[in-house]
């Protein structure tokens, strides 16, 4: 097949050449901790002073992992471990010359800032998945649970346990005390667990193990030592309770006479999540009204090219455990389950008539949900989630005073089941996924799928000291509906089938169902000596639909990419660490169109100061796109060429930043970029920390789409140059008094601006050189007014243009009488979001929030500089003001 490119079999030949060289590992034998059962039980004050730790012994010789691996570190690291019927109980001692060095940086839980101890706990002992627990110099808590052998790392894992922290004049000391009930693990006379003990010196940058990874080995779990000496430990079935209660008051702009915006509104919410230890392994949750609401806003964002944008889930129930539903099928975030569909704006807004208003839910209803996962002894994981979200109706206040009711969103279940199984020795795995979406849809919402239904299998398996890989996956996608839902489907920019010179699809007005398929296959090297690399492809066909529960940008691509890494990981007196990628892909259409080429050359360098930069270059000589033109023609994108260059201060000091450039340039300047960055980090004292991340894009492009219309019997797509400015910062304070009581503030001003000229329209899209491809309007072509525009062209009460703020008329054939007609297409997008949330976790488990929000956007005056259009939302315009108290309390058994 034509896009196996030369650099893709030259990278495939020397690995097949190599593997065996460097298959001839270092033999690291595995470290073993026998703990025993307590006496007594000790107090968890972070001192270690009882006698009750007296029953086992120390146990110590950690080796450094970072900088230099294998080497002695500069400080040891000592740890005890005992367990009773309920709990494992962890002590640990950091030794330390300078004491008052020691970073005891206050954060939120998670923070992971200062000096630090994590154990890492395999109990499972599938050398794939791993609970993680740390504690910082300063008492702070933080936990993880790391899947694909630490390829996958969640924090938003948030068990119940018991940590401190206290400073002496050896340095410092921790003890921890974890419930057996946040752990899993089969049923077995002495259990045996993966185990690992991780130590962070901060100002050093440092890290030491317990156990030894040299940083050639493909994983750390796998890796880990071994905690021995658990006994008839009794299966522990988790029951956990957690009530909220929510008073939420919101002030907002009243809006002339519409009744539903009189300028306040106070509502109370009340609901109450569940977990319920099935077995030891797998745990189910419960939601009754559960509560998705989300602290910290969407970032702002503008899409000029069409497509759908992707937005990090933020609530607490999808966040938990997302790792275990996970399919990310293709690249980027393609994945069949995209939990932020759950409980979606309505899809639909209500009819209205001059004079009425309308007050429209922002989201739908989740009427329950169920999550029912986790993972069994034998090497079997599980999720299986359930969700109903309600119909959602819309209260319209008519004119005579009197109101009525339009639905807006249907009824809707959303099922999502995931599975793999562990095999050979826990070198390979097999796994499968369905997801099924049905909408009670009453003879209504003609445009919505009534269903739809995906399936998918995935595969990993590693060899040669789990170095070598080969992973894969393939899905399936059906969705039905009516003829109007599926052409609405056929039509939508993720697939476009009315494409004019698109021979292998055609938009079927008759269909009531598509079904589609899509796929991934990946080969390479993970670990073992100083080369990586790695090939594959990926595919969607035209047909494939995710997005009713999943996430899916583009179809109708084959993609063939291969990567290969030399890494210099022995430090030397200049730098730390060196990595060095060659990257190529190349992509088609199922037709058989090469639609981009891409080489790629970038070095990361981690120098001995503890700075590092990135650089990076590319080059496009070849780039398609097929949904550019919104349903026309391909079109040919001018040949690119990027840098990039990233600079990172030492993150250990007080302050530290990153300066980065972006440069994108084509020839004759048809589309460039240019983009700055600059983020800061500032810890002036142990409990306040400043953050500051600002960005700065311009854009030039004389080709960027602006809108299609009829020119007599021909489609005329018009583009035009734009000058695009997009600045965004992000400010956040953060104050802890201790690790349990925080203060922390987010700001984010987002402003993107775009001034059009040299209005054009396509010629030839696929033609060598700009030129050819579009023609320029001239003066007499197209004229400008700021009069509003209302055109019947064919006198049949139609109007084809109506522009209230007037617009561009084009004569396209000079012939004195106007043709057409487009808006003038410049905007000014302004933003702004502040959260003010003080947050107080007054017992393990259970949390007191105060919330202040404020937030506006809208439009401001495109001709006004990005200053002063942001200086005219935060002082000239309205806000709306939300202000949220929030009580939970979690009853563990």
């Amino acid at each position: 097949m034509k896009f196996f490119t030369p650099i893709f079999l030259i990278i495939l030949f020397y690995g097949l050449n190599t593997a065996a060289q460097e298959a001839q590992l270092n033999t690291i034998s595995k470290r073993i901790y026998t703990t025993q059962k307590l006496v007594e039980v000790p107090i968890i004050d972070g001192k270690i002073s009882e006698i009750a730790w007296d029953v086992v012994d120390w146990s110590s010789n950690f080796v450094e992992n970072d900088p230099n691996e294998g080497t002695a570190p500069m400080y040891q690291t000592k740890f005890k471990v005992m367990y009773d019927a309920n709990y494992l109980y962890i002590a640990l001692r950091a030794l330390d010359e300078n004491p008052e060095l020691i970073e005891q940086r206050l954060s939120r839980r998670d923070g992971f800032a200062g000096d630090r101890v994590s154990v890492v706990i395999d109990s499972y002992h599938d050398k794939r998945t791993a609970f993680m627990f740390t504690t910082t110099a300063a008492g702070v808590k933080g936990e993880e649970i790391a899947s694909e052998n630490g390829e996958n790392i969640d924090d938003s894992w948030n068990p119940i346990w018991y940590t401190d922290a206290h400073i002496d004049e050896k340095g410092w000391t921790a003890e921890m005390k974890i419930p057996f009930t946040q752990l899993r693990f089969g049923n077995a006379e002495e259990q045996i667990w993966g185990f690992n003990v991780v130590r962070n010196i901060f100002r050093k940058n440092e890290r030491s193990l317990w156990q030894r990874i040299p940083n050639d080995k493909a994983g750390f779990i796998s890796e880990s030592g071994e905690l021995h000496g658990l006994i008839n430990l009794k299966l522990q079935k988790q029951l956990e309770i957690q009530p909220y209660t929510v008073l939420q008051y919101d002030s907002y702009p009243k809006e002339g006479n519409n009744p539903y915006r009189d300028g306040s509104d106070f509502k109370v919410n009340a609901g109450l999540d569940a977990k319920i230890g099935i077995t030891n392994d797998l745990t189910l949750d419960l939601t009754i009204n559960p509560d998705f609401g989300q602290v910290e806003a969407d970032p702002g964002t503008i899409a000029l090219d069409g497509f759908q944008i992707f937005f990090r889930e933020q609530r607490p129930f999808f966040v938990e455990n997302k790792n275990i539903f996970d399919f990310e099928f293709a690249d980027g975030r393609d994945n069949l389950f995209y939990s932020r569909r759950i409980g979606r704006n309505p899809h639909r807004d209500p009819t209205l008539a001059e004079g009425e208003y309308a007050d429209l839910p922002k989201n739908s209803t989740i009427l329950g949900a169920t999550k029912f996962s986790g993972k069994t002894k034998n090497g079997w994981s599980f999720g299986v989630l359930e969700s109903v979200t309600a119909n959602e109706f819309a209260e319209i206040k008519q004119t005579d005073g009197n109101t009525r009711e339009e639905i807006v969103e249907p009824l809707t279940n959303y099922f999502v089941a995931r599975a793999q199984k562990d095999f050979n020795e826990r070198n390979s795995y097999l796994g499968g996924i369905f997801t099924a979406t049905n909408r009670n849809l009453n003879g209504n919402f003609s445009e919505l799928h009534k269903a739809a239904y995906t399936g998918g299998m995935d595969f990993r398996h590693t060899w040669k000291n789990r170095n070598f890989y080969i992973e894969g996956n393939t899905i399936i996608s059906y969705v039905t509906g009516s003829k109007e839902a599926i052409e609405r489907t056929q039509r939508s920019i993720t697939r476009l089938f009315q494409r004019t010179d698109a021979d292998h699809v055609n938009v079927d007005p008759t269909r009531t169902s598509l079904t589609g398929t899509g796929g991934k296959i990946n080969i390479g090297k993970q670990g073992g000596g100083n080369w990586r690399y790695n090939g594959g492809l990926v595919w969607r066909s035209p047909e494939l639909e995710l997005n009713d529960v999943g996430f899916l940008r583009q179809t109708d691509e084959i993609i063939q990419f291969a990567e290969i890494n030399y890494l210099w990981q022995v430090p030397t007196k200049i730098y730390r660490d060196i990595k060095v990628s060659l990257e190529q892909l190349s992509n088609f259409d199922f037709q058989g169109n090469q639609n981009e080429m891409e080489y790629k050359l970038e070095g990361r360098i981690n120098w001995i100061n503890n700075w590092s930069t990135n650089l990076g270059l590319g080059h496009n000589p070849l780039l398609y796109e097929n949904a550019y033109l919104r349903g026309g023609p391909r079109w040919r994108f001018a040949n690119k060429d990027f840098v990039y260059f990233f600079l990172n201060s030492d993150s250990t000091k007080k302050l530290s930043f990153t300066l980065g450039y972006i440069k994108r340039k084509t020839e004759r300047n048809i589309n460039n970029l240019s983009k700055y960055v600059f983020r800061m980090n500032y810890q002036p004292f142990d409990a306040i920390n400043m953050s500051l991340n600002t960005e700065l894009q311009q854009t030039v492009d004389k080709t960027q789409y602006i809108t299609t219309t009829n020119f007599g019997a021909e489609k005329r797509y018009i583009l035009g140059q734009i000058n695009n400015q997009n600045w965004s910062t992000t400010l956040r304070l953060n104050y802890s008094l201790n690790p349990n009581f925080s203060v922390q503030f987010y700001g984010q001003p987002f402003i993107s601006r775009g001034r059009y000229s040299d209005f054009n329209f396509v010629n030839n899209p696929t033609a060598s050189s700009f030129s050819e491809r579009v023609t320029l309007y001239d003066e007499n072509q197209i004229s400008y007014t700021n009069e509003p525009i209302a055109i019947d062209l064919n006198n049949d009460g139609k109007l084809e243009y109506d522009f209230p703020n007037g617009g561009y008329l084009i004569d396209d054939n000079v012939n004195g009488n106007l043709d057409y007609a487009f808006k003038k297409p410049d905007f000014s997008f302004v933003q702004l979001q502040t959260n003010l949330v003080v947050r107080w976790e007054y017992i393990p488990g259970s949390e007191l929030f105060f919330v202040w929000s404020r937030g506006s956007s809208g439009s401001q005056d495109f001709n006004d500089s990005l200053t002063d259009s942001v200086r005219d939302q935060v002082f000239d315009i309205p806000a709306s003001d939300t202000f949220l108290i929030k009580a939970t309390y979690r009853f563990v058994r």
